[in-house]
């Protein structure tokens, strides 16, 4: 099965937590953070959106930054997926 999002909306594939702390602490899978930091799967088509035109500007495939509670969770084929409107999109990460 494949997600397609509709308007604005951004499917994203989170990258795993880190299970390690800089310093060598092993975390509990409790006392780890959730990463703003995702995969980009599927972009929406844009255009009219509440009255507004909206361009998309990130791409499928680009590693992205997201505000820390937004979007909806989705788990489909046993992988979890966040879809978020664009505008939660905070940076695009480049190389």
């Amino acid at each position: 099965m494949k997600l397609v999002p509709l308007g604005d909306r951004v499917v994203l594939k989170q990258h795993e937590a880190e299970e390690k702390t800089a310093s060598g602490i092993i975390l509990t899978s409790k006392a780890q953070e959730k990463p703003q930091e995702a995969e980009v799967i599927a972009v929406g088509p844009g255009g009219m959106v509440d009255g507004k035109e909206v361009k998309m500007n990130v791409k499928v495939g680009q590693t992205v930054i997201y505000s820390k509670y937004a979007g909806n969770e989705v788990k489909l084929d046993d992988v979890e997926y966040t879809i978020v409107k664009q505008s939660d999109i905070l940076a695009v990460v480049e190389d």
